[in-house]
C-alpha cells in the first residue's frame, strides 16, 4: 500500500490483532510482570465521547511502551455494567436490564476497537454477568463470616469469636462491634442456646443489618449514596431525596480506618488524593462525655469532642434531628416546632446539610441535661448540622471556642462563656485558641491545655462519667439498595427465638444467587424493593433478603478476576494472584476518591487477612487523568421576534440576543451549517430567519463540561472515521498534560493528521514510488533520532505524553528536511512511535520488510554518543553586540579560541584597530570581546 489511507490500514490492523489475539497475555515466568488498570466504565446509553478515551489512551500507550521494554503486561478492560439509568430504563419502557445493557456494551466494545486499545479482550467481566458477580455474593458471605480483632489488628473467622467466648466470655474481648452490645461470661454463653448465640455474634459480624438514616428517594423507589445526591435532589433524574431510617446492610468499614490512613503511604498517589481521604475517614483523638437527662438520672447523652477542654464553656447541647431521643425529649410545648424542622430536614441530603455553614437554625426541644463538671442545667436543641451517623449525634456547644457553635448560640440568645484568659473578641467572634490559662473552668481553673485535658480524663475515667477515645468521621458502609438491576444479596430469613426472623447465609454451593425475573422492575404495592414481585422465589421455604447490593459491591474486587476471568472455582487462582500480585499503575478520575477507592481498599485488606491475597494495598501508583471539556458553539437569537430570527456572533451586539447552544457537529472553524441547523431543531419554527456576515452565520463559542445539554458532545466515532485512530490518539495526547483538564477543538486536530501524513512521506513520494534506502545513517539523523529516543522514553516514564508528540513532530521535520529514507532510521522511529500509533506504525513496519508484529520488538537504546556535538558555533560579542559567529572545535581550550577569534577579518575590522581589554570566553557558549 503505496497510498496513505488511514480507514484501510486501521481495519487491517485491528482484524489482524483480533485474529492473531496479539494482546492475549498469560503468565510468564520468564518475564518480569506489569499489570496496568483503568477504571472500567458504567456502559451508558449515550456510548463514549472523545472527553472518555483520554486515561484509557495514556494506559494503552504506557501498556505498549511496557511490553518493548521486555515486560509481561497485563492490560485488561471490562464493565460495570450493574447501574442505576437501565433500570430506569426498564421502569420507563418495560426492557429487561441486562437487554440494555448488553446492547450499550456492545457500542462501547466497537467504538474502543476502533480506537485500538491493546486490551486482552479475553479477560473481560462485566459486574452484571451471574459467574462475576457469584464471587461478590461469596466475599459478601466471607465478611459476614468473620469479625475484627482489634487485638491482632485483623479479620478472623467468626469461629475464632466464638471460641474467644468460650473462654472468658466478654472479659477483655478487643473487637469491632456494634454500641451498646451486652457483656457476659464465659459461663453465661455456654448456656445461651445456639440462636441467642448466633443472635449475639449478629453484633460482631463485618457485615450485619442496622437501622441507618439513609437518603431515600421515593420516585426512583431507592436508597442513594451520598455522591449520589446533589442539592437535596437526586443526581440521576432530580428528584427530591429525603432523609429516613432503615434497617440496611451495612458494611464495617470502620474497623480498618486506621489502616486505611496508614496504608497511603505504601502507595504513590497524588498528595490530594490522599488528604481527600484522610478527610473522609477523619481520625480524630477526644473524649466521651456523659450528659445525665435533667428528669432521668439513669438516661444519658453521650457526646465526643476533641475539645474536653473546654466543658465549661458548654452552654447548650444539640442533637441530630434524627436522634433516638429526641421524641422522648421534647415537651408537648415544643412538639410543633420540633416536628417541623424534623419534616425540613429531611428535605436536606447529609452533605448540604455538613456543607451549609451559613444557614443557622434549630428547634428546642424544652428538655435540659446535666453538665457532669459544673452539675448547670445545659438545654437541648436540634439543629440539622449535626448528623444521627457521626459520632454519636450529639454535640455540646462550646460559642466561645468554636465559630458554628458562637453563631448558634447568637442567633438564639444563648450564653457565651469564656474559658480561657487568651480568648479575644469573643463578643464579635468564636476564639479556638488553645493558649493561656483556663478560667470560669472549676478543677481547671489555672492550668494550661495540656494540664486541663489530663485532668478532665482522668477524672471521667475514675467516675464514669467518661472516658479518653480515638474518634472517626468515617461511617459504616450502607450496603444495599432498594432496587432491582444490581446483585441479589445471599441470605434468607428465618424465624430466631419469639419469632424474630435472623438473617442467615445461603449454602456457597448454591452460589450464584441469580436475580429472578420479575413483571416489572418498581416496588411492590407494599412498598417492598422490586424483587418482592418475584413469583415463588425463596430458599427452601424461607424469604430471600429483597435489597440488592449498592453499586460499589462488583468494583471493589474486580482487578483480581482479571488475574483469572475464567475460574470457576474461586475468584482467582493462588498462582495468578501470586504473579500478578497487584496493580502497578492504576488510572481514573478524582471523583472516585471516597467513594470506590475506599471501599475497593477496605475489601483489598479485608481479603488479605482472610489469607486469600497477599498484598495490604491493591494499587501501588494511581494517577488521576484530567478532563477533556467541550467546546461549546453558540447562536443568538433576537428577542422579542415574531419569527426565530438568529443574527451572527460578528453582529449581536447591534441588538438585545439570547444565546442559545448549538450542535457542535454542525459547526465547523465557528461557521454553522445552516441547513442541517433548521433540520435538527425543532424549536425554533418553520422559516428561521438569519442575519449573516459576508454570507456565513458565524457562531460564538466557550469552553464547558462536555454534556448531551449542552449539544458539545463529540463522538470520537465521527473522528476516528475522518482522520484516524492513530490521529486522534495523538491529538488526545497532545492536548496537554494528563492530569490536567483542557479543552477539545476539533479544529487542532488537522495539524496532527499533516503530521502522521508527513510520516508516510518518509516512506513513499506523491507517487507511491517507496523511498526506503539501505544505507549508513549521517550523524545529523543519528542525532535527531537519538534525541527523541531519549525524550520519549523519558517523557513515557514521567506520564509526559503530550511532550513526546511534540518530539516526534520535530523529528520528523528535522529528518525530512535531511531527506532521511533510511531502513536503520526509519525502523527506530517506528518502534518508538509505535505506542501512540500502533496502526500506521505496524504497517510502516512491514513495508520495512519485517514480518512479526512491531509489538515484539525492543524500544530502541538511547546511545548518548550521538549527541555529542563535534564542533561548536560561538556567536562573537562586541561591546555586548553580537558581530559574528564562528565555529570551533567542540573540545578545543580557550586559549585557543582567544587566538582564532582576534585573528579573525571579520572581528578585525569592527576592532577597527582598537586593543581588547580582556576576551571573555564561555565554553559551548559565547564569546565577549570588550574593547
Amino acid at each position: 500500500m503505496s497510498e496513505f489511507n488511514h480507514r484501510e490500514i486501521e481495519k487491517k490492523w485491528q482484524q489482524v490483532w483480533e485474529e492473531n489475539q496479539t494482546y492475549k497475555v498469560e503468565i510468564d515466568h520468564t518475564k518480569p510482570k506489569f499489570y496496568v488498570l483503568d477504571m472500567f466504565p458504567y456502559p451508558s446509553g449515550a456510548g463514549l465521547h472523545v472527553g472518555h478515551p483520554l486515561g484509557y489512551i495514556a494506559t494503552d500507550i504506557y501498556s505498549r511502551y511496557k511490553r518493548l521494554k521486555g515486560f509481561n503486561v497485563l492490560h485488561p478492560m471490562g464493565f460495570d455494567s450493574f447501574g442505576l439509568p437501565a433500570e430506569q430504563y426498564a421502569i420507563q419502557t418495560g426492557q429487561h436490564p441486562a437487554v440494555t445493557t448488553e446492547n450499550n456494551i456492545t457500542t462501547y466494545i466497537s467504538q474502543l476497537k476502533k480506537i485500538g486499545f491493546c486490551y486482552d479482550w479475553s479477560r473481560e467481566v462485566r459486574t452484571s454477568d451471574a459467574k462475576y458477580y457469584k464471587w461478590t455474593q461469596w466475599i459478601f458471605m466471607e465478611l459476614f463470616n468473620s469479625w475484627y480483632n482489634k487485638e491482632s489488628d485483623q479479620a478472623e473467622t467468626i469461629e475464632t469469636l466464638y471460641a474467644k467466648f468460650e473462654q472468658n466470655g466478654t472479659s477483655g474481648l478487643k473487637a469491632a462491634c456494634n454500641d451498646e452490645t451486652s457483656s457476659f461470661t464465659a459461663e453465661e454463653w455456654k448456656s445461651f442456646s445456639e440462636t441467642e448465640k448466633y443472635k449475639i455474634s449478629l453484633d460482631y459480624r463485618l457485615t450485619y443489618l442496622s437501622d441507618a438514616v439513609v437518603n431515600f428517594c421515593p420516585a426512583l423507589g431507592m436508597v442513594l449514596s451520598n455522591d449520589e445526591v446533589k442539592d437535596g435532589v437526586s443526581e440521576r433524574g432530580g428528584y427530591p431525596v429525603v432523609q429516613k431510617k432503615m434497617q440496611q446492610w451495612v458494611m464495617r468499614i470502620t474497623a480498618y480506618a486506621d489502616r486505611l490512613i496508614s496504608g497511603l503511604d505504601l502507595v504513590d498517589w497524588s498528595d490530594s488524593l490522599k488528604e481527600q481521604q484522610k478527610n473522609w475517614i477523619g481520625r480524630s483523638v477526644g473524649a466521651m462525655v456523659k450528659f445525665t437527662l435533667e428528669n432521668n438520672a439513669d438516661a444519658k447523652i453521650e457526646v465526643f469532642t476533641t475539645r474536653v477542654d473546654t466543658i465549661y464553656g458548654v452552654s447548650f447541647m444539640v442533637l441530630a434531628p434524627e436522634h433516638e431521643l429526641v421524641a422522648s425529649l421534647t415537651t408537648p410545648e415544643q412538639k410543633e416546632s420540633i416536628e417541623n424542622y424534623i419534616s425540613e430536614t429531611q428535605k436536606r441530603s447529609e452533605l448540604d446539610r455538613m456543607s451549609d455553614v451559613r444557614t443557622v437554625s434549630g428547634a428546642f426541644t424544652g428538655s435540659y441535661c446535666i453538665n457532669p463538671f459544673s452539675g448547670e442545667k445545659v438545654p437541648i436543641w436540634i439543629a440539622d448540622y449535626v448528623l444521627a451517623g457521626y459520632g454519636t449525634g450529639a454535640v455540646m456547644g462550646v460559642p466561645s471556642g468554636d465559630q458554628r457553635d458562637w453563631n448558634f448560640a447568637t442567633h438564639f440568645g444563648l450564653p457565651i462563656v469564656q474559658i480561657l484568659d487568651a480568648q479575644a473578641d469573643i463578643e464579635t467572634q468564636a476564639d479556638a485558641t488553645k493558649e493561656g490559662k483556663y478560667i470560669n473552668s472549676g478543677m481547671i481553673n489555672g492550668l494550661n491545655y495540656k494540664e486541663a485535658t489530663a485532668k478532665l480524663i482522668a477524672f471521667m475515667e475514675q467516675n464514669g462519667i467518661g472516658k479518653g477515645k480515638v474518634n472517626y468521621r468515617l461511617r459504616d458502609a450502607v450496603f444495599a439498595r432498594q432496587r432491582y438491576w444490581g446483585e441479589p444479596v445471599p441470605v434468607f430469613f428465618k424465624d430466631g427465638s419469639g419469632g424474630e426472623p435472623l438473617p442467615y447465609l445461603i449454602d456457597k454451593e448454591d452460589l450464584p444467587l441469580v436475580l429472578p425475573e420479575i413483571d416489572k422492575y418498581l416496588p411492590t404495592e407494599d412498598g417492598e424493593p422490586p424483587l418482592g414481585r418475584a413469583e415463588g422465589w425463596n430458599y427452601k421455604g424461607n424469604e430471600y433478603e429483597l435489597s440488592t447490593m449498592p453499586g460499589w459491591a462488583g468494583s471493589s474486587w474486580y482487578w483480581f478476576r482479571y488475574m483469572d476471568a475464567h475460574n470457576d472455582q474461586e475468584f482467582a487462582s493462588k498462582e495468578a494472584i501470586d504473579y500478578w500480585q497487584n496493580v502497578d499503575l492504576y488510572l481514573g478520575g478524582t471523583e472516585h476518591a471516597t467513594g470506590h477507592l475506599l471501599y475497593s481498599r477496605f475489601w483489598n485488606k479485608f481479603l488479605k487477612d482472610r489469607g486469600h491475597v497477599p498484598q495490604e494495598e491493591y494499587a501501588m501508583k494511581l494517577i488521576n487523568q484530567g478532563m477533556i471539556m467541550g467546546r461549546s458553539s453558540f447562536v443568538y437569537r433576537l428577542k422579542d421576534s415574531e419569527k426565530a430570527t438568529f443574527v451572527s456572533y460578528g453582529l449581536k451586539d447591534q441588538y438585545e440576543t439570547t444565546k442559545l447552544h448549538v450542535d457542535v457537529n454542525i459547526v465547523e472553524n465557528d461557521i454553522l451549517d445552516v441547513d442541517k441547523f433548521k433540520a435538527t431543531r425543532n424549536d425554533i419554527g418553520d422559516d428561521p430567519q438569519f442575519i449573516l456576515e459576508d454570507g456565513k452565520y458565524n457562531c460564538g463559542s466557550e469552553v464547558e463540561k462536555m454534556s448531551k445539554s449542552k449539544y458539545n458532545v463529540v463522538n470520537p466515532d465521527t473522528i476516528v472515521e475522518k482522520y484516524g485512530a492513530d490521529t486522534f490518539r495523538l491529538y488526545e495526547m497532545f492536548l496537554g498534560p494528563l492530569t490536567e483538564s483542557k479543552p477539545w477543538d476539533t479544529r487542532g486536530i488537522e495539524g496532527t493528521y499533516r503530521f502522521v501524513r508527513k510520516l508516510w512521506r518518509m516512506f513513499f513520494d506523491q507517487n507511491g514510488k517507496n523511498l526506503v534506502v539501505d544505507a549508513e545513517p549521517t550523524k545529523e539523523e543519528l542525532k535527531a533520532l537519538h534525541k527523541t529516543i531519549k525524550k520519549v522514553n523519558e517523557d513515557i516514564e514521567s506520564f509526559s505524553f503530550n511532550t513526546s508528540v511534540s518530539s516526534f513532530m520535530i523529528c520528523v521535520n528535522e529528518l525530512s528536511d535531511l531527506k532521511c529514507h533510511k531502513k536503520a532510521i526509519l525502523e527506530k522511529l517506528v518502534v518508538i512511535l509505535s505506542p501512540y500509533a500502533p496502526h500506521v506504525t505496524e504497517e510502516l513496519w512491514q513495508i520495512l520488510g519485517n514480518s512479526d508484529s512491531i509489538t515484539v520488538q525492543e524500544f530502541p537504546v538511547f546511545e548518548a554518543k550521538h549527541l555529542i556535538e563535534d564542533s561548536f558555533e560561538y556567536p562573537i560579542q562586541i561591546n555586548g553586540k553580537v558581530r559574528a559567529t564562528l565555529n570551533f572545535p567542540a573540545d578545543m581550550n580557550k586559549e585557543e579560541i582567544e587566538k582564532l577569534v582576534l585573528e579573525n577579518d571579520l572581528v578585525l575590522k569592527w576592532l577597527e584597530g582598537a586593543t581588547p581589554k580582556k576576551i571573555i570566553v564561555v565554553p559551548k557558549r559565547i564569546v565577549n570581546v570588550v574593547i
